[in-house]
């Protein structure tokens, strides 16, 4: 029987990926942090603050996200977007996802259920 903890790390492994699929698709309407965190866990993608922004800061020194500080409100935000190269990455990544999935699909079929 495999123990609670081994699960949790694959399965923390399998959604790794899933989490910077999201943001580039989410960010192509623009947003602030703490909003993104908001809708990803409303759209089942629980992240940490603590994994989130250190994400944010490494997709945007990469290029696939841009950023901008709007201080029209009381508290500045800083505000992120997908770049077009952000939105290139994105295709190439959903493209490949389905793939994937696709390929999964096909052993499912033949796995005992």
């Amino acid at each position: 029987m495999l123990d609670d903890q081994t699960v949790a790390g694959h399965l923390q492994e399998l959604r790794r990926g899933t989490v910077v699929v999201a943001c580039l698709a989410v960010l192509v309407t623009p947003g602030y942090g703490y909003g993104l965190l908001e809708t990803l866990d409303r759209l089942g993608f629980t992240v940490d603050a603590n994994t989130l922004y250190p994400l944010l800061r490494r997709l945007e020194k990469q290029g696939l996200l841009q950023s901008e500080w709007n201080t029209d409100e009381s508290r500045p935000r800083k505000f992120y977007r997908t770049s077009d190269d952000g939105r290139e990455l994105l295709r190439v990544l959903v493209s490949d996802w389905r793939a994937l999935t696709a390929s999964l699909d096909s052993l499912d079929e033949g796995l005992p259920s």
